[in-house]
């Protein structure tokens, strides 16, 4: 990932950083999928941290005396060159820091001491403590600039008590359109050591919408959503989201079928929806024309509400989730400050298409966002709204990972809300370790993979079960997961010397239902085998599977074995890597109607199977 590359450059020679002193900095938030922590402390507080935004770049410092301090000197030095979009750049510093103005200047870099933003600069290194020009050093990163701030917000978190950190905080209003926020909370202080790879990065867990929810929900006592229409099912995982969402400056809500907007019953909440996305600005709606009559629905409310596409001077833009044409463009328009509304549903897209999660286009306008929408669905009813005092009680996919990370690691009992909250986290943690890389995802999957590593898999049997709401239950599940997500490798050689693959002739042509296809190979527990195809094959609805029992068990109370135990994966290209924790036999499945005749295919890393051929011996063959 090019995140691993600019992390590498931001802390070259770089073994420590020593936040001792006087100085406290804050904790840093990061969403999105650019932005990235450079220096974590042992506690997980996030205290430097870098992005990209637009054609630019920014480095964020928890608190601006940091940019002064001589220790920090080599690592400034990396910052700037990796933010100066070219070699003959001019670095404006802000007058208060002599000590970074001379260290960057004695380094040979063109600078000069500023007050502000001004014309002709290729790199800005000021505080968070003003938003006068917001929105010119905003547009000056998209265009391509680079931005040193450094701030702390847990001082003016105390004498702002009434308000939201992340929206109304100064330098929130130039960072977060990056995915990085200073917040309230102080961090860890002391010298923490650099390390050789991007830090994992905790989901932040102190945000309340509980304002926000009564605002959303005021006159609304439950959500009817009973009728015709079936809605998709919703992943949230960004640390902004419960169930709306904040990305940025701007705010998102998500309807998970278009034919809502329009219902009657649902009235109430769409027009608080519109107002809370609007922020009092009383700014233009434009809604798609697909959304045409929702559009007649505002104007009888009397909002300014036209049908567009979307353009720069909209306050709130209203879509539907079927196209990603405009994906880029919404995102840049949310993270500056608009509103989005986006309905649609992927149940139906899912049923020719299996990968929702990163080729769905509203998951390609929305996984950025915190938000995905799944292929499941949701059943039909009328439901009561979340009570915005219970929030802190109800589940959330970001809090409730960070506790069971907690509990994991310490060997505790797990907490009593969190055993009831399993069975759901279970299956979002599915979820999430099959979601497209970004450097705070990709650190997280890969903190559960070091997890499932580094424990032994339960052993439950009939004689002795697991309930499904158990440590037990979630450590199997989640060793199966963290073998689905094998990448192409090279394999391991025993005594240096790699076994040759063997080759097999399978059977392509199934003039019947789908059908299964024995190899006569065994694939180890824990083992990635490759399978290479003829190009021939590729495309025509070939999959591998590893294991033949293949019943899912998910729903039942307790387990007397893993409830999923095979492994099946779609053959999309002529290399196939694949494993399974449980290991077991290895099968083609043809699909109905197949005509490929033989097809011949090479496989790495497996075992012959045992066969038994009736009125002789067991045999390797």
């Amino acid at each position: 990932m090019a995140a691993n590359e600019d992390y590498l450059s931001l802390v070259k020679d770089i073994c420590s950083v020593n936040f001792s002193g006087k100085n406290v900095p804050c904790k840093l938030l990061l969403t999105g999928d650019e932005a990235f922590p450079v220096v974590a402390s042992p506690e997980k507080h996030v205290l430097i941290a870098a992005s990209k935004y637009g054609k630019g770049r920014l480095v964020v410092m928890s608190h601006e005396a940091l940019l002064n301090l001589p220790q920090f000197m080599d690592f400034l030095k990396n910052a700037i060159s990796w933010l100066k979009p070219s070699s003959e750049s001019v670095i404006g510093v802000d007058k208060s820091f002599n000590n970074l103005e001379q260290t960057i200047s004695a380094s040979g870099h063109k600078v000069e001491k500023i007050s502000g933003l001004k014309n002709d600069l290729g790199v800005l290194c000021t505080n968070g403590y003003s938003d006068n020009q917001a929105q010119e050093i905003v547009s000056f990163v998209k265009e391509g600039g680079g931005l040193l701030i450094g701030a702390q917000a847990w001082h003016w978190s105390s004498s702002h008590k009434q308000d939201n950190v992340l929206c109304n905080f100064p330098g929130n209003k130039i960072t977060s359109v990056s995915g990085i926020y200073f917040t309230g909370q102080c961090g860890e202080r002391g010298n923490f050591n650099v390390s050789e790879k991007i830090p994992w990065c905790p989901f932040y867990k102190d945000v309340t919408f509980s304002a926000d929810l009564k605002h959303l929900t005021q006159g609304v006592s439950s959500m009817d959503i009973s009728g015709q229409c079936v809605p998709s099912e919703l992943f949230l995982h960004g640390p902004l989201t419960f169930p709306i969402a904040y990305y940025g400056r701007g705010r998102i809500v998500v309807g998970t079928h278009e034919g809502y907007l329009c219902k009657p019953e649902l009235k109430t909440f769409w027009l608080n929806a519109i107002s809370w996305l609007d922020k009092g600005r009383h700014g233009k709606i434009g809604a798609i024309k697909k959304l045409a009559n929702f559009a007649k629905v505002l104007q009888a409310e009397g909002l300014q509400c036209v049908v567009s596409n979307l353009e720069p001077e909209l306050s709130v833009y209203c879509c539907t989730s079927y196209s990603d044409a405009e994906a880029e463009k919404i995102q840049q328009f949310v993270a500056e400050g608009g509103g989005l509304l986006i309905a649609g549903h992927a149940w139906y897209w899912s049923y020719s298409n299996p990968n929702v999660l990163s080729q769905y286009p509203g998951n390609k306008v929305l996984n950025k966002l915190g938000i995905s929408i799944l292929g499941r669905t949701v059943a039909k009813g009328n439901y009561q709204v979340l009570n915005p005092n219970a929030e802190a009680t109800t589940y959330h996919f970001p809090r409730a990972v960070s506790q069971l990370l907690s509990d994991l690691r310490s060997g505790a009992q797990l907490t009593p809300s969190l055993s009831d909250w399993l069975p759901k986290l279970r299956q979002d943690v599915s979820t999430f370790m099959r979601m497209p890389a970004s450097p705070l995802i990709s650190s997280l999957q890969e903190e559960l993979i070091h997890l499932a590593h580094g424990c032994s898999i339960p052993n439950v049997s009939k004689q002795c079960p697991a309930k499904s709401c158990s440590k037990e239950a979630f450590m199997m599940c989640l060793a199966q997961e963290v073998s689905c997500l094998d990448k192409l490798q090279d394999l391991e050689c025993e005594s240096g010397i790699c076994k040759p693959p063997i080759v097999v002739q399978i059977d392509g042509t199934n003039p019947g239902a789908d059908a299964w296809r024995s190899t006569g190979l065994y694939v180890p527990p824990r083992k990635t085998v490759t399978l290479v195809f003829p190009a021939s094959a590729v495309g025509k609805g070939l999959e591998v599977q590893v294991g033949c029992q293949s019943d899912n068990l998910s729903g039942a109370n307790q387990y007397c074995r893993a409830p999923v135990v095979v492994r099946r994966k779609a053959m999309v290209d002529e290399k196939v890597s694949i494993s399974c924790v449980w290991g077991g036999l290895l099968y083609i499945i043809v699909k109905a109607k197949s005509q490929l005749g033989n097809v011949p295919i090479s496989v790495q890393g497996v075992e012959l199977a045992p066969m038994f051929i009736k009125g002789g011996d067991i045999t390797d063959q």
